[in-house]
C-alpha cells in the first residue's frame, strides 16, 4: 500500500430541517478559506483553523439561528469533521499524531490529536462568559466534541491560562489547527498502526 497521491479533497453537503451546509476541503492546500455560517464569531474561528492548518476550507451554512446558535455550530462541526475524515481516506502515510501549544496574548492553549479511528474528545476551555459573538460558550466546547466524534479522533484541548475568553477560544482553535496540520501530513508509506487499519 502506498500513500494517497490523489488530491486529498472532499465535498460534503448536509441538509436538515435545522441547517443546510455545504463544505469543500483540501488537506494539501495553503490555508485559503471562504466561510459563511451566519455566525460571525464562528466564521472567524474557522478562518483561523484554515489559515493555521493550511487546509483549504469552504463552508456555506444556513441554520435556524433566529432560534439559537446550537444547531448551526454543531452541524458545521459534524460536516467539517466528516469531510476531513473522507479526505484522509485510508490514512495511508499520514503522521497520525499532532500536538501544539499556542499563545494568544495572555492566553495559552494546548491541543493533542490522535487520528486513531476512535472518537475520544476531552475538552477543557474554562470559559467565564455565557456568550461570545452570538454563540453560547458551551457550544464552543460542543463544537470541538462534535468535530472529534466525526473525525473519529482522540482530541484533548486544554486552555492552560488566560483572562480574555476571545483569546482563550482563539488560542484553542489555533492549537487545534497546528496539531491537525501535523497529524494529516504525509510522512510515511504505510498506515500508522500495528493493526494495519485506522478507519475500518
Amino acid at each position: 500500500m502506498t500513500p494517497n497521491t490523489l488530491p486529498r479533497t472532499a465535498l460534503l453537503e448536509r441538509n436538515t430541517i435545522e441547517t443546510r451546509i455545504q463544505c469543500t476541503i483540501s488537506l494539501d492546500g495553503s490555508g485559503n478559506y471562504q466561510i459563511d455560517t451566519g455566525l460571525g464569531f464562528l466564521d472567524h474561528m474557522l478562518e483561523t483553523l484554515s489559515k493555521h492548518s493550511k487546509i483549504d476550507i469552504e463552508i456555506i451554512a444556513r441554520g435556524d439561528t433566529s432560534r439559537d446558535d446550537h444547531h448551526t455550530v454543531e452541524d458545521v462541526a459534524i460536516v467539517l469533521g466528516e469531510a476531513i475524515r473522507q479526505a484522509i481516506g485510508e490514512a495511508c502515510g499520514i503522521e497520525r499524531f499532532g500536538e501544539a501549544t499556542i499563545a494568544m496574548d495572555e492566553a495559552l492553549a494546548r491541543a493533542v490529536l490522535d487520528i486513531s479511528g476512535r472518537p475520544a474528545p476531552v475538552i477543557s476551555l474554562d470559559l467565564q462568559r455565557e456568550q461570545i459573538g452570538g454563540i453560547a460558550c458551551e457550544n464552543i466546547t460542543h463544537f470541538f466534541r462534535s468535530f472529534a466524534t466525526e473525525l473519529r479522533c482522540a482530541l484533548h484541548i486544554d486552555v492552560l491560562r488566560g483572562d480574555n475568553d476571545h483569546h482563550r477560544i482563539e488560542a484553542a482553535f489555533k492549537a487545534l489547527a497546528r496539531a491537525l496540520r501535523t497529524a494529516v501530513s504525509i510522512t510515511g508509506t504505510s498506515i500508522p498502526s500495528t493493526k494495519g487499519v485506522l478507519y475500518e
